[in-house]
């Protein structure tokens, strides 16, 4: 009698594993050659593995269809946000090399957490399990953990990155909480049902049609705790103390790949739970959901006005950024679900082009991180200046920038489902983040420079100059012709269709 053996397959997770393979060859190799000398190959190595990470998640394009008992979803969506993922993490090696290398830091371990955190991100974006989004959740966790305390000389660092593990570790027991109560709910962890355990395995997705009208109170308890979980990844309002003092502490590299890939990855698994699988209980997660949208435009914007440092000023941006984004998953229609994927998109390469220039100008252990600092630079440095100024103008959604299409598109999501007057929320509080980045602005263009300050391009890296040169191209041509990324976020939402 022959053995019954599970059909192996390994595309759906094939990224992840290149991701895993690449940090762990990076690690065998810096051991083998030693200390010491010009570490070039350790972002060279990252580049190759992040490269062949992305030609992987193409060949993933077109798919729909769940993988790894039913655990691991590979569809155009999942594939859309692992490609994004892997822009953002190739654009935060080239721009580590130059920071570390300045810093004297750079070892082995960064980029190979840096990996790590890609993968476990790349893999909450196509978790068709909550389990398996737990599991991605913690993976990439505790490598940020790490990487925002790297340098092991800040005391800033040290207690940031202490903080954010507290905190981060209180958000998980709303998340398992959560799961918990799917569980009891409904008997299963499963998104969408197993089809290899038979008719009777049922999923969310399946429970919510086969259970009877009354018996959605466990359910709808299990989805508040779990917005409440991801909504501390996201850096959503109240669940937002952990960002300023991270973002602070952390490398500026680390904190830009922060704002960028991790809201991406959280806000992948909201909208996969929220739009596509709980989509029958919108009108029960809807109130929270605005609420939280609500309090994080408006907290993020105001709080970002009393900010000093740069760093602070746009942590806070980043929670009012999230605000923007929750609008588009509250209209719950593919306009509001392509829209996010490209706000998300957008905004990561806008905010690690911001935090690119920060990276450069800060100085060795950044030392110059205040708006004071800041001062005069048009008249030391013009080309970083205008760099910085187009950056926050995108931020601010100024038109001709990539900024104001992302606004553009998930507002009119928002109005398309009936909320104008949650969009005009969002409209004030983007009038109100344009406050706080002109602020930026008149002290580079308007305020003479300290005397006796730093060199503002001080240990100024190739690689960092490329960064910023590419987010900068990428924010103008993708607010003139945005198009094909839309169109690209658009085909990204085929798995809704099939599964909602």
């Amino acid at each position: 009698m022959g053995l019954n053996t599970p059909e192996i397959e390994l595309l759906g997770i094939a990224p992840e594993i290149a991701l895993v393979v690449g940090a762990l060859f990076i690690l065998i190799v810096d051991a083998i050659i030693g200390e010491g000398g010009n570490k070039w190959h350790l972002w060279i190595l990252s580049t190759i593995a992040l490269g062949v990470s992305i030609f992987l998640a193409v060949q993933a394009w077109g798919s729909n269809e769940l993988q790894m008992g039913d655990m691991i979803a590979v569809d155009g969506f999942a594939a859309f946000v692992k490609i994004t993922l892997a822009v953002f993490a190739l654009l935060t090696v080239w721009l580590s090399r130059s920071y570390l290398h300045r810093d004297g830091i750079e070892e082995s371990e960064f980029y190979g957490l840096l990996l790590f955190a890609v993968a476990g991100m790349m893999l909450m974006a196509s978790a068709a399990d909550l389990i398996m989004v737990f599991l991605a959740l913690e993976t990439f966790s505790l490598a940020l953990y790490v990487l925002v305390g790297f340098r092991r000389t800040s005391l800033t660092g040290q207690e940031s990155a202490m903080k954010y593990f507290l905190l981060g570790a209180f958000s998980s027991t709303f998340l398992l909480l959560g799961i918990a109560f799917v569980y009891g709910a409904i008997g299963s962890t499963q998104m969408y049902g197993s089809s290899a355990a038979g008719a009777g395995a049922q999923g969310i997705a399946t429970a919510l049609v086969s259970l009877p009208a009354g018996e959605f109170t466990l359910l709808v308890i299990a989805t508040g705790l779990l917005v409440v979980g991801l909504g501390f990844k996201v850096a959503a309002v109240p669940f937002h103390m952990w960002t300023p003092d991270a973002y602070q502490g952390a490398p500026s590299p680390v904190t830009g790949f922060m704002a960028a890939a991790t809201k991406l990855a959280g806000f992948a698994a909201l909208i996969r739970l929220l739009d596509a699988i709980l989509f029958p209980l919108r009108g029960d997660w809807r109130p929270l959901v605005i609420g939280i949208a609500v309090l994080t435009m408006v907290v993020g914007s105001v709080l970002a006005v009393v900010q000093e440092d740069l760093k602070r000023l746009l942590a806070y941006s980043s929670i009012a950024h999230a605000g923007f984004v929750f609008t588009g998953i509250i209209a719950s229609n593919d306009r509001g679900v392509s829209g996010s994927l490209f706000y998300l998109a957008t905004y990561g390469i806008t905010v690690l082009g911001a935090f690119a220039v920060i990276a450069v100008l800060g100085g060795r252990d950044e030392r110059r991180t205040t708006v004071d600092d800041f001062r005069g630079l048009f008249y030391e440095s013009p080309l970083l200046a205008g760099a910085l100024t187009l950056f926050l103008l995108s931020l601010a959604g100024v038109p001709a920038t990539v900024g104001f299409v992302g606004k553009l598109v998930v507002f009119g999501a928002a109005v398309e489902a009936g909320y104008s007057w949650l969009v005009v929320v969002g409209v004030l509080a983007s009038a109100v983040a344009a406050f706080f980045y002109l602020k930026v602005l008149v002290v580079m263009y308007m305020q003479e420079r300290q005397e006796g300050a730093e060199p503002a391009t001080s240990g100024y890296g190739g690689l960092a100059t490329g960064v910023i040169g590419l987010a900068a191209l990428a924010t103008v041509a993708l607010g003139l012709y945005w198009s094909p990324l839309i169109d690209f976020a658009e085909r990204a939402t085929f798995f809704f269709s099939a599964g909602g």
